[in-house]
């Protein structure tokens, strides 16, 4: 009997700040099986955390921290030329925010994934995955940190010695060397909820081509400031599920249980 692949369901939750709202977290939370909640910097204020955490405690979710640059007006999409010292204090320091939030709520951090250009950098120079790598490692060696799939993130996380977590993207393309097609080509992402839903099937069952290489998938971002976020998400469930694909939190994909 073929072993029964097993997939988690993941999306960044908690963007909105103050009475700026930013997609439908209640209509993805009953969805997907992890939450990367943003911590204040780049998104999300003190009672948008509190919220969001409780709100997954409520669905059974797992609470993720999902730190960024210091950029509120750029939705950390921009680069800011931090120092490695820099960035491990800034990603300490939002993961510490949000552990509180979590204690508060009588759960506890599971996760952690960079957001936007920090997730983005850090899958490309060793020594900015590596300050990330270090500040997750100095809170719990046992949160597992997500990152792109095949990246010097996901390398740096293993030297560290942290359970990591190969992260696929049902919405976008890839290009040959396993990396995402950039947003500005034709076709880059995809919009289509049955196109994403195939994708998805596609990446757990067949990887992540990197040249020769194939690299497995644990996790799925499913973009919750998509305008078809719920759409994507009930198409990507069914379609795995309808393929005996088991959706489950991360920490149960590496524990077996």
């Amino acid at each position: 009997m073929a072993p029964v692949l097993s997939v988690d369901l993941n999306c960044d939750m908690g963007e909105s700040y103050g009475r700026y709202q930013l997609g439908d977290d209640k209509g993805m939370m009953s969805l997907i099986t992890s939450a990367n909640i943003a911590c204040g910097f780049h998104g999300g204020d003190p009672t948008v955390m509190a919220k969001t955490v409780e709100l997954a405690k409520e669905h059974g979710v797992a609470v993720g921290a999902h730190p960024g640059y210091p950029d509120l007006q750029g939705f950390g999409r921009r680069q800011m030329g931090l120092s490695s010292e820099e960035i491990s204090d800034m990603v300490l320091y939002q993961i510490g925010a949000l552990s509180a939030f979590a204690r508060a709520a009588g759960t506890q951090l599971v996760h952690v994934k960079p957001h936007g250009s920090l997730y983005n950098l850090a899958a490309q120079d060793i020594q900015v995955a590596n300050a990330i790598a270090k500040a997750v490692y100095m809170v719990d060696s046992n949160l597992i940190l997500v990152g792109l799939a095949g990246s010097e993130l996901t390398s740096a996380g293993k030297a560290a010695g942290l359970p990591v977590a190969n992260e696929g993207f049902p919405d976008r393309r890839y290009l040959s060397d396993g990396s995402l097609m950039p947003r500005v080509q034709d076709g880059a992402v995809i919009e289509n909820p049955e196109e994403v839903a195939e994708n998805a099937l596609h990446l757990v069952f067949d990887g992540i081509a990197k040249g020769d290489e194939r690299l497995i998938v644990d996790t799925l971002c499913l973009h919750g400031d998509n305008p078809k976020a719920v759409e994507n998400a009930l198409h990507v469930r069914a379609k795995l599920e309808s393929k005996g694909v088991r959706i489950t939190r991360l920490e149960q994909i590496f524990t077996g249980k």
